[in-house]
């Protein structure tokens, strides 16, 4: 296995620690608000935590989320060095955060859905991508009034923005995981095909 493989996988498997803390979790605990698995559809990010009432906690919740995505590509291209390549390694601590985030090991890889984390990725990687990717986000809930829909729509949003920036390998990374999280959203997909997916604002 090659040297530069190696530094990959180690920057891989960093952002996957990284991603793996269950801010949600952790959080919702703490402010008395029990499991949040027991809780809505189960899932340990910023939507389901909005589900016990608590705004301050899921804003939190959101926060953290991206910034674990955040914190993950900041090391990777801050200490990566030449070995493993700084692009490469970032991407590679991005993708290792995603993972995480979607399958902690300490939950049984039972997580969230990756879009604060992959929000956060975004910016990391270019600012320009995070703005089209919260752009996206709150350009497509707003206009359909559906929050699931905008998050289906940012990781696209954000691929199109690193490619206009010339950046193939970063799009091509973030094409995947937009990818990755329709699949996360497969449920919330074939709610909208049958038109009963819940709108903003609207309860029931």
């Amino acid at each position: 296995m090659s040297q530069t493989l190696l530094h990959l996988l180690l920057w891989a498997g960093i952002g996957y620690l990284l991603g793996s803390i269950p801010f949600g979790l952790i959080l919702t605990r703490l402010s008395g608000g029990g499991d949040i698995r027991q809780i809505g559809s189960g899932n340990i990010g910023a939507t389901n935590v909005l589900r016990t009432g608590k705004k301050g906690v899921a804003a939190a919740t959101l926060l953290l989320d991206a910034g674990k995505g955040v914190l993950a590509v900041w090391l990777a291209g801050r200490f990566a060095g030449i070995e493993a390549g700084t692009e490469a390694a970032a991407l590679a601590a991005g993708l290792g955060a995603f993972a995480g985030h979607l399958h902690p090991l300490w939950l049984k890889f039972r997580g969230g859905k990756g879009v604060a984390t992959l929000l956060g990725i975004s910016f990391a990687l270019a600012w320009q991508a995070g703005l089209a990717f919260a752009l996206a986000w709150l350009g497509v809930a707003a206009l359909s009034r559906i929050s699931s829909a905008g998050g289906m729509a940012g990781g696209f949003a954000a691929a199109a923005a690193l490619a206009a920036l010339d950046r193939p390998e970063a799009s091509f990374i973030l094409f995947l995981l937009g990818l990755w999280v329709l699949w996360t959203h497969r449920e919330n997909i074939a709610r909208l095909r049958a038109g009963t997916e819940p709108r903003i604002g609207r309860k029931g």
